[in-house]
């Protein structure tokens, strides 16, 4: 299988050669962290923000597991997606029009939440929950096409890193410092001071251009709907695409499991918010930082495929620091260390899963392709969060509805499932023997750059 050279789709023409220094500071890698930003906000105001909201309100692991399932949404981005690569609606392109229309709609869905109380009523968070989740994901998809279109493949592992990593830096605003206002002001007010950070996407979303060069967008909704999946299966044959998909399924599902109740996880470590909203996003984020910056200049040098051997290795053994902090408990010293492992990982395989995907895709069918590839990735996410909870705390009498669908099960407390997350990792890794093997010659076949 060839995946590092037939996934590519498009000219021969070969591509321009740029100094570190001349792919570092162009307009696309601007770009590239600008959307990134605005595509992580919502995300980790869902994964981070809500949740520490829900349990400083005594709502238990089970309930804060089960609105994280709201996250399914991010996993059938493929299923609108052909919509965004057919119709423009605002006469603006067709990213920037559905760009536009996502992200006001996440910001006044953000809002809202000032105004609901989970003590009193948890149903109308849950819609409110919704809306952020299918508009995040409805964004998603109109970024990574754009992303996609935008960059030529030399530039796919770079590019993408500056995405991820810019991803992570909007992980600090309602993981950090919404958590730290907590400390302070009412939820209500952090929910309007977090939410108002989406102006920033739809400012730049005002800003830049639409890319047309070298793109032909399907000419009806049928073909929009049909032809990218046809392409996709037919590339390089069932096998191959049916394996790509279990590769993006598996890579990140042990990191994901282990970062999904992460919040409450040091909440009952017994760390304060203000000590999570500081040193753990801090140190997250910058770890996050020089992973990803890290990882993209190692895919610039050495290709996709290697760099998603060593990154994947990387990102499975840092999950045994969390391991190491649930024994030791409430220290700082420890928890600095696990976290700056874990998110150092986080970076890499990040940066290069995003990359692969990338290079899987069509650009004549980027929003439907990639959302399909990124759907996969974002499904693993959601169902580590539903099944964490009870993995880790059991059933008891007292969840009277689960014990009568289950019975009674013994959790395995938080150091045998981080252990068992290191395991889950292991099939992802061996995949890449298949999908992107280590010694395959690169044969680049990007179009040219739209913007030179």
């Amino acid at each position: 299988m060839t995946t590092e050279t037939s996934a590519q789709a498009g000219s021969t023409e070969p591509e321009k050669n740029l100094s570190l220094k001349e792919a570092i500071l162009n307009k696309r890698m601007l770009i590239c962290l600008c959307n990134g930003f605005t595509a992580g906000l919502p995300l980790y105001y869902f994964y981070q923000l809500i949740p520490a909201w829900l349990r400083d309100n005594d709502a238990d692991l089970k309930t804060i597991s089960l609105v994280g399932g709201l996250g399914l949404f991010w996993s059938f981005k493929f299923i609108f997606a052909p919509f965004q690569d057919r119709y423009d609606l605002f006469k603006m392109g067709r990213r920037r029009s559905w760009m536009i229309l996502s992200q006001v709609m996440c910001l006044l869905s953000m809002l809202s939440l000032a105004v609901m109380d989970p003590v009193i009523n948890i149903w109308p968070i849950v819609i409110a929950t919704a809306a952020i989740t299918l508009f995040s994901a409805t964004q998603d998809v109109a970024l990574d096409a754009y992303r996609r279109e935008l960059l030529p493949d030399n530039e796919l592992g770079l590019g993408n890193s500056f995405y991820m990593n810019a991803y992570r830096i909007a992980g600090f605003i309602p993981g950090g410092l919404g958590l730290i206002l907590a400390d302070f002001i009412p939820w209500s007010t952090v929910h309007l001071i977090i939410g108002c950070f989406m102006a920033i996407g739809i400012i730049k979303t005002l800003c830049i251009k639409e890319i047309t060069e070298d793109i032909s967008p399907p000419d009806s909704l049928k073909a929009a709907i049909m032809d990218p999946f046809r392409e996709f299966f037919q590339r390089d044959g069932l096998r191959s695409a049916l394996l790509i998909l279990l590769f993006i399924f598996l890579y990140k599902l042990g990191d994901n499991m282990a970062t999904a109740l992460q919040t409450p996880f040091f909440l009952d470590m017994g760390f304060s918010k203000a000590e999570i909203g500081s040193i753990v996003k801090l140190t997250a984020v910058w770890s996050t930082i020089i992973g990803g910056f890290i990882g993209g200049l190692a895919m610039l040098k050495l290709g996709i495929n290697k760099c998603l051997w060593i990154f994947g290795a990387v990102q499975m053994l840092t999950i045994l620091g969390f391991a190491l902090l649930s024994i030791a408990g409430n220290n700082l010293v420890v928890l600095a260390i696990a976290v700056t492992g874990e998110y150092l990982g986080v970076g890499l395989g990040s940066a290069g899963l995003a990359a692969f995907m990338a290079r899987a895709s069509n650009k004549n069918f980027t929003g439907t392709q990639f959302a399909l590839l990124s759907s996969f990735m974002a499904f693993p996410r959601t169902l580590a969060t539903i099944s964490t909870g009870f993995l880790i705390e059991g059933i008891s009498e007292k969840d009277t509805f689960w014990f009568g669908l289950f019975g009674e099960f013994s959790g395995m407390g938080y150091t045998n499932f981080f252990i068992l997350c290191f395991f889950i990792a292991i099939p992802g890794m061996t995949l890449l023997y298949w999908v992107a093997p280590w010694n395959e010659p690169v044969k680049s076949q990007a179009k040219s750059d739209p913007l030179t």
